[in-house]
């Protein structure tokens, strides 16, 4: 009796995920939860800030809803958009995001935010991340090289077809980013393009030896900037300097430990009242964490894991080579930053800036990592029998 009784609901998802819409719905629905989500945390973790910078408690909301309003339109382009044309795109997009980042370097033109030389001004105070667009512009481009070369990437020389011109254009972008000083994208950039180089076929030892090569590059970035060393050797112990290089990490923790399982309710949190730097940026895990609980930081974590098991699932099952990699290449980098930002308000990685996709304040950032979904959408359509389903649905639906 149990036995059929605890078959019942796993029987229910199995029919529901064989539905040929499944992953696209599962795609926007996460990432429809995770925006409206992150908005409600950034009004509440910014309101102090907000009132005290500028008198309006809703400014930095604000903001961040119109970047929303842009990405939904961004996301309403990616998934109405046939693949076949953004990949005759592809080196058009990857050209001009790199003028952009390029431009930032110039001086007089970019701008420097906390150390980090990657923005350009725009008009009425708002200001643009060029860096944030590489990381889909070079996942665009590396996928359509791909997909163009299926014949290529399985003959005698395969591996040439999978490293050239990859490495090099990828290790241009990077390595712009990193004269950005801006180290927290570059990971990403560099976990999408070994995640790629995997994903195509590269063997393991050589992605192993790009892996360590790229690790004593990242010492001697470490090694060569003070204030990075100092994060980094405060991260094994922040209660060494807990006033200064251990004080974000410090207050991070105290703001997850005041929440409990249920957390202090919404609005309520201490942190956000000026203990916590970038509580609505970087840190806004730990705000989560003392408003809604373990509670809330559970139904966060877990619709990150959808979208990434949901990624996985699309490029294992569509039969379009470009949406397997595009989809691969999308997947990495969300769960990477994701990681990489949940690990740093944990205190389980050292505090490198970097947000958290969706729910951080960030307009560059929302605006296209909610492209960038859409565009995953996008790709679950070329399952088998996605696209003719939700035809047949918008038929009925007229």
């Amino acid at each position: 009796m149990s036995t059929s009784t605890e078959r019942r609901p796993a029987e229910a998802l199995r029919r529901v995920l064989e539905r040929p819409l499944a992953s696209y719905q599962l795609v926007l629905g996460a990432s429809a939860l995770l925006v409206g989500l992150g908005l409600v945390m950034v009004l509440s973790s910014s309101s102090v800030l907000a009132y005290r910078s500028g008198g309006n408690s809703y400014g930095i909301v604000i903001k961040q809803g119109l970047f929303a309003v842009l990405g939904l339109g961004g996301a309403y382009i990616a998934l109405k958009m046939p693949l076949a044309v953004i990949k005759k795109l592809a080196t058009i997009l990857l050209v001009a995001v790199l003028g952009l980042m390029l431009l930032t370097l110039v001086p007089g033109i970019g701008v420097e935010v906390g150390g980090n030389r990657n923005w350009l001004p725009l008009v009425g105070g708002f200001r643009l991340q060029p860096s944030e667009f590489a990381k889909l512009a070079l996942i665009i481009w590396i996928s359509a090289l791909y997909a163009n070369r299926q014949k290529a990437l399985h003959g005698r020389r395969s591996t040439h077809a999978m490293l050239m011109p990859v490495l090099p254009v990828a290790g241009f972008v990077a390595g712009l980013v990193v004269l950005q000083k801006d180290l927290g994208t570059a990971l990403v950039l560099f976990a999408v393009i070994f995640g790629m180089l995997l994903a195509v076929g590269l063997p393991r030892k050589l992605v192993a030896s790009g892996v360590a090569l790229l690790g004593v590059a990242l010492v001697l970035l470490v090694a060569t900037a003070p204030h990075r060393m100092d994060r980094l050797m405060n991260f094994l112990d922040p209660m060494s300097d807990p006033d200064r290089t251990g004080y974000q990490a410090i207050h991070s923790m105290m703001a997850l430990a005041t929440g409990g399982f249920w957390g202090v309710g919404l609005g309520g949190s201490r942190q956000k009242w000026g203990a916590l730097p970038n509580a609505h940026t970087d840190f806004i895990l730990a705000v989560v964490g003392e408003e809604l609980g373990l509670f809330g930081t559970l139904i966060v974590l877990i619709l990150f894991v959808v979208l990434v098991v949901t990624g996985v699932r699309i490029a294992l099952r569509t039969k379009d080579q470009f949406a397997h990699y595009l989809a691969i290449g999308i997947t990495v980098w969300i769960s990477v930053q994701a990681a990489i930002n949940i690990g740093m308000v944990l205190g389980l990685l050292p505090v490198i800036g970097i947000t958290l996709p969706l729910m951080s304040y960030g307009g560059s950032s929302l605006l296209v990592t909610m492209t960038a979904l859409g565009l995953l959408a996008r790709c679950a359509l070329t399952e088998p029998g996605a696209e003719r389903a939700l035809a047949s649905r918008q038929r009925k639906a007229r």
